[in-house]
């Protein structure tokens, strides 16, 4: 498997600075202040990051659980919603996907749905927060 990575860049301090992620290979860049990060402000922040990071390695994972199966989705949307508390810490992530999934039934789709949430690479390295999981089937 290919190493995978990702960097950031703070300049200044916590008040006036100012940062950028920049993701993977193709350099896409996010930026980020103490307000995008403890406030509202414009930019994003680290767990936004994590929340997008396991959301796409979640529908991915399920994608490819369901696909195996012979019942390839036609799309999965999923979001995640990191909660931070003091710390600060991730306390917990809730996980919501809805899935199009042609001929399958809500059981089989369920069981899916779990193993993909404990399975996924990004659940993995998260275990020490509580995820929880809300899974829609459509077109079953």
């Amino acid at each position: 498997m290919p190493v995978r990575s990702g960097s950031a860049e703070w300049k200044g301090g916590l008040r006036d600075g100012a940062g950028r992620m920049r993701l993977g290979a193709d350099g896409a860049e996010v930026p980020f202040t103490r307000a995008s990060h403890d406030e509202v402000g414009p930019g994003s922040n680290p767990e936004e990051l994590v929340g997008a990071a396991l959301a796409g390695s979640y529908s991915f994972y399920l994608a490819s659980s369901l696909t195996r199966v012979g019942h390839p989705p036609l799309r999965i949307v999923t979001t995640a919603k990191v909660h931070v508390g003091e710390g600060p810490r991730i306390e917990g992530i809730e996980l919501d996907t809805l899935a199009e999934v042609p001929d399958l039934d809500e059981g089989t789709f369920m069981e899916h749905a779990a193993v993909a949430k404990r399975g996924c690479a990004v659940s993995q390295a998260l275990a020490g927060a509580e995820i929880t999981l809300s899974a829609t089937l459509i077109g079953g």
